[in-house]
């Protein structure tokens, strides 16, 4: 009886997890807000769905949008500042929500200067694509 009641149980608990997979993963389009005072040259961004090097991005600017596969809350960013190349922490996606069918905003700042690292600091949802 025990093991019946646990291959319910496990038949219960497989069903609804397909369901999540019914949820589109994206396309998302993403742009970046940089919130420092220093230019960001060759600012790259890998989502997770893919790779984008939106060029350079003036201290306070913002770029257009770029249509991602999927994205995630966190996002591997890198750019070149004054000659040196900074970068975020290295993200791994798993186990994370993907932002799904919307336009979204990484808000960047420079974190530190001494170890060149970049930081998310707001994800800011948009809108819903269309």
């Amino acid at each position: 009886m025990k093991k019946l009641l646990y291959i319910v149980f496990l038949l219960f608990l497989f069903s609804g997890c397909k369901k999540l997979d019914k949820e589109p993963l994206g396309p998302t389009d993403i742009r970046v807000r940089n919130l420092s005072d220093v230019v960001m040259n060759e600012l790259t961004v890998e989502t997770g769905g893919g790779t984008n090097n939106y060029g350079t991005l003036n201290a306070g600017a913002v770029t257009d949008y770029y249509r991602f596969e999927k994205a995630y809350p966190k996002a591997n960013i890198s750019a070149v500042i004054n000659g040196q190349k900074y970068k975020t922490d290295t993200v791994l996606y798993y186990y994370m929500q993907y932002l799904g069918q919307v336009k979204a905003t990484y808000e960047v700042y420079i974190e530190s200067e001494a170890q060149k690292k970049l930081k998310i600091s707001n994800v800011v949802m948009e809108s819903p694509l269309k």
